[in-house]
């Protein structure tokens, strides 16, 4: 497939705009290495990686892959000042955040010569990504798994609003998987796609196969937006969602729901494979899911989908 050229894939240095997020427990080096060698660019998810783990998997990506790649970097993850040195130290060349201020490392990354990418869910915040020195946004709608926005905007009204309130180019996410949804995106004024649950349904995908299996299996409907008391999360529905709603519907404070959350559950459900007890985070878009593919086939098919999309009339 020959490379497109567009404000986001010169930026990151790929062949095409598609985007692999750092899902937690999902994302490791062998993800983001299969899907920068097929033309994306693959993201390590920092998120759930202890500082040294973190930096054996920048090693083993960076003998996989001779093309770029990035790390994504949670804010408020409790180790983020080491997880920062180890990226400054390890020269990687792109690091999208996520879930804080952009304004209180972006500067120092910037100075090492870094491209920052910051993931938001209002046009309020994407001003303030760009006021920060980002180079990139992703508008994120709350159709999206795991940690979400408090404002609940739908990506079909998020991106055009991010797209109106900022010049630097915008990734779309949230509710993404293929070609014609990627279209779609660009229509409304999206530079690229960032897809997370479309990339844990893959054979390198590190997430437990009882839960790529659960994911390719949903329905319309078996995710939920809930912890709002908290951070709020979208999960698949399973004994643990229920535990967590029978709290809330009983009144339980954001005390009692962390101590009902506990420590470990998503390593639990989504990495260690209990589908009843673990914090099981994926997209709506897990509904529209058939099977697990390797990584560059993903990659392959949203773009073939994408250029036919691009050619098919519309119905009349």
């Amino acid at each position: 497939m020959p490379p497109f050229s567009n404000r986001i894939t010169r930026l990151l240095g790929i062949d095409y705009p598609i985007i692999q997020a750092g899902m937690v427990w999902a994302s490791g080096w062998r993800l983001a290495s299969a899907v920068s060698n097929a033309g994306g660019l693959g993201l390590i998810g920092s998120g759930s990686m202890r500082p040294d783990i973190l930096e054996e998997h920048i090693h083993q990506c960076r003998e996989a892959t001779q093309k770029p790649f990035g790390v994504n970097l949670p804010l408020i993850c409790p180790d983020v000042q080491e997880h920062i040195q180890i990226i400054i130290r390890e020269r990687i060349p792109i690091v999208f955040t996520s879930a804080g201020n952009p304004r209180t490392w972006t500067g120092q990354l910037k100075e090492s010569g870094i491209t920052i990418v910051h993931v938001v869910g209002s046009s309020r915040m994407a001003k303030k990504a760009e006021d920060a020195g980002c180079d990139g946004i992703v508008a994120e709608g709350f159709e999206a798994g795991g940690h979400n926005a408090r404002e609940e905007t739908t990506t079909l009204v998020l991106l055009p609003a991010v797209c109106s309130a900022v010049k630097i180019p915008v990734i779309s996410a949230g509710g993404l998987a293929t070609g014609r949804q990627m279209l779609a995106a660009m229509i409304l004024g999206a530079e690229g796609v960032q897809m997370g649950t479309r990339f844990v349904a893959s054979v390198e995908a590190s997430s437990h196969i009882l839960f790529k299996n659960l994911v390719v299996g949903a329905a319309e409907g078996d995710t939920v937006l809930t912890l709002k008391q908290l951070m709020p999360v979208r999960l698949l529905k399973n004994k643990f969602y229920q535990r967590v709603l029978d709290a809330e519907q009983k009144g339980a404070t954001a005390e009692e729901l962390k101590q009902l959350l506990g420590r470990g559950r998503a390593k639990r459900g989504m990495f260690e494979g209990d589908l009843e007890e673990g914090e099981l985070e994926i997209g709506q878009v897990s509904a529209l899911l058939k099977g697990l593919l390797p990584a560059a086939k993903i990659v392959e098919s949203i773009w073939s989908e994408f250029l036919a999309a691009l050619d098919r009339p519309l119905p009349i």
